[in-house]
């Protein structure tokens, strides 16, 4: 037998490699825009438009496309109304990677039904009509499993689709791209192993060249999945041009107007659009759709440093410059939605493309917290009293100077943490300090603390009240908050002090009706004018937006579980201390029930006499009434 010589060896593995690669093109150098104008077409399956796929015809995804080729970014995220193209645009970088760039590829939808349904009308639709894709994906008939509705095989890779609550497919297979589509309806949890998006991730680590991408339709604010991915990127927005002063900005539904008409047949109300039109933010001229849709338009990012910090560039859409929603169409949705919060959300979240804040006819904690505005000293004029709220934590305290006057206006004077445990003396010691300061009007009058309310609630219930009984000649008292309907303040009743297990004397604790004092809050925060009921907040870093974020972090709704309506936490609001602060000052103005009209009267003779008569303007005591007496024995 003859040996086969190196030479003949080489020469046999060249022939069989070059088999292998006959026939098959090398990528061409393109872009996914580029590659997608050349191979895509639509069909009826799943697209109202059928025939080649334009970028063009959406010229707001020429860049989001783009930038999947692009060796800077790493991960993109896409923030999207409905009848924009999301989709597609997932088709498109997916064709592209089978087609251009081969790799093991995780396409991640919210529930395993979701995959059979993409599967069946987005994917394979693609690939059949995709001839270069039709070449390289294992033909569906074959029974081999290299083409199932949740597996696609082509050369150099796979195309593995699954849910977000499928553990085992999350963190089973090194992947080179991921694809996660509508985040804000995926699962929490993968099973008991953690969020998806982290467990997906994690399978992305052996790739240099790995691509992540998270697209999806916003949905409540504040635990939104996909709104937090768009604040770690670029925060991109699609402006238009306006055709009168050239100025770009976003096209939002605030600034659209409309008139309609309405008739009712029977139960039914039928809405009916007779003009619409846009009024640009900037200079106030009118333009109408067909105008702004046909504007120059481009993507304007408010953290440009993300791309180099983060590798991250993110996008936010709206249906308003979509070439497949009309405007009239949306606005019908709008008031065919009515006063129903569940239409409404799905109106704000799938055309407006905003997240959703169910607090009825509020504003907004932006729009609150744009009310804020600039003191002229400590205490504004038309404060006649200053009262304090406590909330107690393990580790701080948490505090509010809230100033009173005429008809339940209110002014927020100081807003603070004191970090450290309630059962220590420096902790209560700046909390005197707080107390005991002389805040002062503009000409120098001062005006102390008159009633401090410090919650017992927690771990610390003791403490607190012994702590409490130490201050109480300063009218330093301890609450509780009673969920109950009870009225927002009854008179204080004498609790024992416990501690060590021993009791050491007793104190006044008063019980307050919390819910009563959410309502009142809840109203006097949709007053929108200086004068009854209005709350006033200084523009300062302790009135930041955390601030307000937990002054409105609850709402009132039925429960059904319990069958009656109940104050809950709006999602993505987790912490809600400034609101049950607030409540605590409504409570003590309420105990200590002052005259308002001989307070001023003190006040202005503080400023007619001076200095003099400054501690004149602390408010009288309560008159003492029976059930009450003992309570203010230190007055």
């Amino acid at each position: 037998m003859v040996r086969e010589t190196e030479k003949q060896r080489e020469n046999k593995i060249n022939s069989c490699i070059a088999k292998v690669l006959r026939g098959i093109k090398p990528p061409e150098d393109l872009t996914v825009a580029q590659w997608a104008d050349k191979n895509r077409r639509l069909t009826s399956e799943s697209s109202a438009e059928v025939g080649k796929w334009r970028t063009s015809r959406t010229p707001y995804m020429l860049d989001i496309l783009n930038s999947f080729t692009d060796p800077r970014i790493e991960h993109i995220v896409v923030v999207a109304a409905s009848q924009v193209g999301k989709s597609e645009l997932l088709n498109n970088m997916i064709g592209y990677c089978i087609d251009q760039d081969p790799g093991p590829i995780l396409l991640v939808q919210p529930t395993v039904d979701d995959v059979k349904r993409y599967s069946e009308m987005r994917i394979a639709p693609m690939i059949r009509e995709t001839p270069c894709l039709k070449g390289k994906v294992a033909d569906p008939k074959t029974r081999d499993g290299a083409n199932t509705k949740r597996q696609k095989a082509f050369p150099g890779g796979v195309l593995v689709l699954t849910g977000s609550n499928v553990p085992h497919d999350l963190c089973s297979m090194p992947i080179r791209y991921l694809f996660g589509d509508e985040r804000d309806r995926w699962a929490e949890s993968a099973g008991s192993e953690g969020d998806p998006w982290e467990l997906a991730k994690a399978r992305l680590r052996t790739f240099y060249n790995r691509k992540m991408v998270e697209v999806s339709t916003p949905t409540i604010k504040g635990a939104s999945a996909i709104e937090k991915s768009y604040q770690i990127g670029t925060m991109e927005r699609w402006l238009t041009e306006c055709p009168h002063c050239k100025g770009y900005s976003e096209i939002q539904f605030e600034n659209i107007r409309f008139d309609y008409e309405t008739n009712e047949k029977g139960d039914e109300k039928i809405f009916s659009i007779k003009k619409i039109w846009y009024v640009c933010p900037l200079c106030g001229a009118i333009s109408d759709e067909n105008k702004m849709k046909s504007q120059p338009a481009k993507w304007v990012a408010d953290s440009p440093d993300a791309l180099t910090e983060h590798k991250t560039r993110s996008f936010w859409l709206t249906a308003w410059v979509s070439p497949w929603a009309t405007w009239k169409n949306i606005i019908l949705q709008f008031l065919q939605a009515g006063n129903d919060s569940a239409k409404l959300q799905v109106v704000y979240n799938t055309q407006f493309g905003k997240l959703w804040e169910n607090r009825g006819d509020m504003d907004t904690e932006e729009d609150v917290m744009a009310r804020r505005e600039d003191y002229d000293a400590e205490v504004p004029d038309g404060v006649l009293v200053l009262t304090c709220g406590v909330d107690t934590q393990d580790n701080r305290l948490e505090y509010e100077v809230v100033g009173h006057g005429h008809f339940g206006e209110t002014w927020g004077i100081k807003h603070g943490v004191i970090m450290g445990r309630p059962d220590t003396d420096e902790v209560w010691e700046r909390l005197d300090d707080v107390i005991n300061h002389k805040y002062r009007f503009k000409n120098g009058v001062s005006l102390p603390v008159t009633l401090t309310f410090v919650d017992e609630g927690g771990h610390f219930t003791q403490e607190v009240r012994q702590r409490c009984r130490e201050r109480q000649g300063r009218q330093v008292f301890a609450i509780k908050g009673a969920n109950r309907d009870i009225a927002f303040t009854t008179p204080p009743r004498q609790q024992k002090i416990v501690i060590g297990g021993k009791s050491v004397g007793t104190v006044w604790v008063y019980e307050i009706g919390v819910n009563a004092g959410k309502q009142k809050i809840v109203d006097n925060l949709r007053v929108k004018t200086p004068g009854a009921n209005y709350c006033h907040f200084p523009r300062r870093d302790d009135y930041g937006k955390q601030y307000f974020n937990q002054l409105m972090s609850e709402h009132l709704t039925y429960n059904k579980t319990k069958s009656k309506l109940v104050w809950e936490k709006i999602p993505g609001h987790e912490r809600n201390e400034a609101f049950d602060i607030r409540n605590y000052n409504l409570a003590a103005i309420a105990a200590l029930d002052p005259d308002f009209d001989a307070i001023e009267q003190r006040i202005r003779n503080a400023v007619l006499d001076g200095e003099k008569v400054k501690k004149s303007v602390l408010p009288k005591a309560p008159k003492k009434k029976k059930r009450r007496i003992d309570a203010f024995d230190e007055w």
